[in-house]
């Protein structure tokens, strides 16, 4: 007798769940990792009005610090060259106005949440303008050296009449210390761009 050798037939591989399982992964993987994101300028943007209702602010001349980079990122601050230390030093100096300097901005008396009635600095403005030229890094260091002089001023705040840094104040205390020290920064668009 003869044996004959029967062909084994390899069984299909079974593939229903394999779109399942690559779909569960995708999902696990997109939740768990994590990915860089790039953080702006923390600015908040004013509301769009028609042309027809915008109307100039009156701004009296030691309220506005003006600050400017031409193409060469050279800065200048009321048309004096400066560096970025010497920026955030005299954007301190503009905003606190602690001596109560006549060239300085003006102060307005205010009742202040957790502060009582204090000495407000909510009339400066910093104006901001770039040249189309300027390169990013000038224009982000610049605006750093604001930011900076901005949490100087209001971590000595916290630091007096809480005792601890603004990072650590609750909610309720900086909202307290941004009344104080509100940031307040104008961008104004280059010449050619107003045309």
């Amino acid at each position: 007798m003869m044996f004959s050798r029967r062909r084994r037939e390899i069984p299909g591989l079974n593939t229903t769940s394999t779109a399942d399982i690559s779909f569960m992964l995708l999902v696990f993987f997109l939740v768990t990792s994590s990915m860089d994101t790039d953080k702006g300028l923390m600015r908040q943007l004013p509301t769009p009005e028609d042309e027809t209702s915008q109307h100039e602010l009156e701004v009296k001349r030691r309220n506005v610090m003006e600050l400017e980079l031409d193409a060469a990122d050279r800065l200048t601050c009321n048309g004096e060259d400066i560096g970025l230390q010497e920026l955030t030093r005299r954007v301190e100096e503009f905003v606190a106005n602690s001596a109560d300097d006549p060239s300085l901005p003006e102060k307005s008396e205010r009742e202040v949440h957790l502060m009582g009635r204090c000495r407000v600095s909510d009339r400066h403005v910093i104006t901001v303008k770039a040249d189309r030229e300027t390169t990013y890094n000038a224009y982000f260091e610049m605006q750093n050296a604001i930011v900076r002089a901005y949490n100087n001023l209001r971590n000595r705040l916290a630091n007096s009449r809480f005792g601890h840094s603004y990072a650590q104040c609750t909610q309720e205390q900086r909202d307290a210390i941004q009344l104080v020290y509100p940031q307040r920064i104008s961008e104004k668009l280059p010449e050619e761009e107003m045309k």
